[in-house]
């Protein structure tokens, strides 16, 4: 059984825009990521590199 569009969800994908079943459904898709409607979640991590910068250098005798 073939996958549907993720988009419009009644075709099937087609080798050329996989996994979507068509140019429109595609930039359906990219307009979507384009306007901030899709967003991948993140873990806010320590950045390190800003910790380093904001230390004095060593003095150097």
């Amino acid at each position: 059984m073939a996958a549907k569009c993720p988009i419009c969800k009644k075709a099937p994908a087609t080798p050329e825009f996989r996994p979507f079943c068509s140019r429109r459904c595609a930039d359906v898709d990219l307009q979507g990521w384009l306007s901030g409607r899709y967003a991948i979640a993140a873990q806010d991590e320590d950045e390190p590199e800003a910790e380093a910068l904001s230390q004095p250098l060593p003095d150097k005798d």
